[in-house]
Formats: structure tokens, C-alpha cells, sequence
């Protein structure tokens, strides 16, 4: 049984597995394995489907914007597949989801289903119990996770992954203040993807594959195994930093197919969050 032995957490969950990161922050790779979505041209146009309320459509709206400008990426906001409360994935797509998930001890969580090095499928879950707390109920804070869990679900890590660190100015950098307001030096705000998130998007889609895995369907897959919404199989752990505030899980499908999920564990949450996810 995993517990994040640091009670301060937050949560996303995503997925694809973590990179080598290099001396230099600025300058290291982001990227997880070699997972990206399969597609025979660039730009990848994919689909984000529109599960939230209105309390979330600007930051949706303005994730897809942002990461849109990425030469190799081409995304746009459609109706959404999938009931909120569970946010079941839709194969070729990201399905996009808020609801009020319960105390799981998760803000956010970012998924994604594999095939070998392909992606398949995806899911981004925004976790209303915890902002409509004051904390996390601010519209730094809901952009950030919402660029950020998305982020992940294109095949892309985190740039830094100290929270208390200088922000890098962007939304692939975990921060205590996403807005940027500490201090009095101008700190950058984590709001937004910055130049070295588009370069490493070129450099992930930088070939063109003999087949497509997005956009194959609107139904909903029926490759996603075990409970989704507030208890997802999330499987074995893989990865913790931070004293156990973040954690990456691995289920293995079999016969190459896994699904991937990224944790961080919400401000005060944590209480015996096992390998399963509960």
C-alpha cells in the first residue's frame, strides 16, 4: 500500500511514463518515452471533447488555443462523449471532465491509454471538490491544471517538478503560485505553454506514422478496464517525487497495452491513497 508520506498534495493524473532530465531545465527533455498519438501528417489534429461546465469552458477554450500554436498540433473544442461523473475515454480522442469527484485526494488527473508507443485514447478529470475550495478556486489555478493535464495527454512530462522553486513560465512546471504574484521580481506566471513545451512537441511528432489513432471514433472505447470517476484502477507504482506528492501508475493491459496515470496529491489530502488509486 503507497502513502505519500508528505501530506501537502494536489493531484493530476495523466498518462505516459517520465524522461531523463538533464542538467539544465530549460534545456531538458519533457517528453514521456516515445508515446505520442500515431498520424500520417502534421499538423496531429485532435479532438478535445467538451464535458465541463461553464465554470470551466474559458480555460478549456483557452488551453486548446494555446496549445494550438504549436506548429505539429492542431486541437479543437467539440461537444464531449462522455458523462462528467465517470469521463469515460472515447477512442481517437481527449475527453475533458469536471465534476465533483469527492475527497479523493486528487485536483486533476491526466490519462492516457497506449498501444506499443501510440496513444490512443485520453482522459482529463478536474476535480470540483477541491476547487471550490478557496485554495485552488481561482482562475490560475484551473488554467494551469487544465493546460497542464492536457498537456500530458499529447505525450508531453513536466519541465520542473519542484513546487517551490522560480516558475519557468510555463504550465508544464509544477508551482505553489501559478499566477505568478510572489515576490517582487516580476515572477513568470504558469499559465500558458512556453517555446521549449512547442519545441519538444516538434521533436515528439518531428515523423509522420503509416496509420492514425486519432480521430478513429466518437463512441466510447471499451478499452478502459476497471472503475473510472472517483476510484480509477490505476495499478502499479512506478514512480513517486516530492516526498510522495507525486506518483506515476502503470496498468498493464497486455499484449502491449497499458494505461498510464500521473498523481499529485491536493494540499492536505493523502490519507491512504493506495496502489489502486483509493
Amino acid at each position: 500500500m503507497f502513502k505519500p508520506t508528505h501530506r501537502r498534495s494536489l493531484v493530476f493524473v495523466f498518462a505516459l511514463l517520465a524522461i531523463v532530465a538533464l542538467t539544465t531545465v530549460s534545456f531538458a527533455r519533457h517528453s514521456w518515452r516515445k508515446y505520442h498519438w500515431a498520424r500520417t501528417s502534421n499538423p496531429l489534429t485532435l479532438k478535445l471533447g467538451d464535458n465541463v461546465s461553464s465554470a470551466w469552458d474559458s480555460h478549456l477554450n483557452t488551453a486548446s488555443a494555446d496549445w494550438s500554436q504549436s506548429a505539429v498540433l492542431n486541437t479543437s473544442v467539440v461537444a464531449g462523449g462522455s458523462n462528467p461523473s465517470t469521463c469515460a475515454p472515447t477512442l481517437g480522442r481527449i475527453e475533458v471532465c469536471n465534476a465533483a469527484y469527492g475527497s479523493t485526494g486528487w485536483l486533476g488527473i491526466a490519462q492516457i491509454w497506449t498501444n506499443g508507443f501510440h496513444i490512443t485514447q485520453g482522459v482529463t478529470k478536474l476535480n470540483d471538490t477541491y476547487f471550490n475550495q478557496a485554495r485552488y478556486n481561482t482562475p490560475a489555478w484551473r488554467l494551469m491544471v487544465t493546460c497542464q493535464e492536457i498537456g500530458h495527454n499529447f505525450g508531453l512530462d513536466h519541465q520542473d517538478e519542484n513546487f517551490n522553486n522560480v516558475n519557468l513560465g510555463t504550465c508544464m512546471d509544477y508551482s505553489n503560485d501559478p499566477a505568478g504574484t510572489a515576490g517582487t521580481n516580476g515572477t513568470l506566471n504558469n499559465l500558458h505553454p512556453n517555446l521549449h513545451d512547442y519545441e519538444q512537441l516538434a521533436t515528439i511528432y518531428g515523423h509522420v506514422d503509416s496509420t492514425t489513432t486519432a480521430g478513429q471514433s466518437t463512441n466510447p472505447s471499451a478499452n478502459a478496464p476497471g472503475r473510472e470517476g472517483k476510484d480509477p484502477q490505476w495499478g502499479m507504482l512506478v514512480r513517486t517525487t516530492n516526498d510522495g506528492r507525486t506518483a506515476l501508475f502503470e496498468n498493464d493491459l497486455g499484449g502491449g497495452r497499458k494505461i498510464f496515470t500521473f498523481v499529485i496529491w491536493a494540499d492536505g489530502e493523502g490519507d491512504d491513497h493506495g496502489e489502486d488509486g483509493h
